[in-house]
């Protein structure tokens, strides 16, 4: 079968790969939509990130879905032609962080297209994929594929948000609107945010966050765009920063209210932090890493259209163009979720 493999920096090619057949407890799905996301970019435009790098070739792809083809003996979650999501994260279940239900942070984490550990976890962006039936989540009939490729990502952003504590009633900025941003908008909104303000410094992706339930869009990179929200020691309950960028997590200080909360959504390596600023105002800080049970909580909304993802989706391309695909995913101003079809 085909898949989409990564060897260096810019040098992605679609190669044949084995296939298995499903084992006792496993389910073979035939993969229809793959979205490219955020680390996918890192690997194909850097070769890594920080101090993870590529050491063999990988493929690559963790946010997909598609229809099962095949069960292993003793499968009776899903059944042969069920469309499911999958769950990229594959925790060990033994280790001390596994036994206090904090499998996000398993020691020994299979996480697909990660070069994190070697040999590297290889990826789901491939015609078929042998997956435990754990990972598989039933979305019905209703949505489609597409949307059903984006409960990883959404996951991703209920955890966030649920790292806030209640946001009933509060004041909200999200700072940073690609994908993972203007998810974590709708995540929020679902979570009875009053008022959602949405921050970045491209029109495009502030357009578009708009449009999918902010009240209010600034360009963070307009001193005056948040002048308002830093009044007065700040008039901000809640900052979900998205972006990674050390003068986005500046800002979300300055505009962060006293006794308010920052989550660190995006990842953009080591960045100054005003501390005293975080102290006099006596700010908590929270670290947010992917997700565990929201991912089942991510597919239920997803399949209801309870959290519509369909506006995300900016851009469909076969397989056989994946270096168009990325290339496209790379430019801002011209897409926001760009996915793969797989093999339908």
């Amino acid at each position: 079968m085909r898949a989409v493999v990564i060897h260096a920096p810019r040098d992605l090619r679609v190669e044949e790969i084995a296939c298995d057949d499903p084992g006792p407890g496993e389910v073979r799905v035939r993969l229809g939509a793959g979205g490219i996301c955020g680390s996918d970019l890192h690997y194909y435009l850097h070769g890594g990130f920080g101090a993870i790098r590529l050491r063999e070739p990988m493929v690559l792809g963790h946010e997909v879905a598609g229809t099962v083809a095949a069960t292993g003996a003793g499968v009776t979650a899903v059944a042969q032609g069920d469309r499911i999501t999958v769950n990229p994260s594959v925790p060990c279940g033994q280790c001390a962080y596994c036994r206090e239900g904090l499998r996000n942070q398993c020691l020994d984490m299979r996480f697909y297209g990660s070069a994190m550990r070697f040999p590297h976890v290889q990826g789901a962006f491939r015609e078929e994929i042998v997956i435990a039936e754990a990972q598989a989540f039933p979305v019905g009939d209703t949505v489609t594929l597409e949307e059903a490729a984006c409960a990883e990502p959404l996951s991703v952003c209920l955890h966030a948000v649920t790292r806030a504590g209640s946001l009933t009633g509060k004041r909200v900025l999200v700072s940073g609107c690609g994908p993972i941003g203007c998810l974590t908008i709708m995540a929020a909104r679902f979570a009875g945010a009053q008022e959602i303000i949405a921050a970045d410094v491209v029109a495009a992706p502030l357009a578009l966050a708009t449009r999918i339930g902010a009240d209010v869009a600034v360009n963070a990179g307009d001193d005056a765009g948040l002048a308002e929200y830093r009044r007065d020691k700040g008039r901000v309950d809640v900052t979900f920063e998205c972006s990674g960028n050390p003068r986005a997590l500046a800002a979300a200080v300055e505009v962060t209210r006293p006794q308010g909360t920052i989550v660190l959504v995006g990842l953009g390596g080591d960045v100054p932090l005003p501390m005293n600023m975080v102290v006099a105002k006596e700010l908590q800080l929270h670290g947010t890493f992917r997700f565990d049970a929201e991912f089942a909580w991510a597919a239920e909304l997803i399949a209801g259209r309870r959290i519509d993802v369909r506006p995300l989706v900016t851009a469909t391309l076969p397989l056989d163009r994946a270096r168009e695909a990325f290339d496209l995913a790379a430019d801002r101003s011209r897409s926001m979720k760009v996915q793969l079809t797989l093999a339908g």
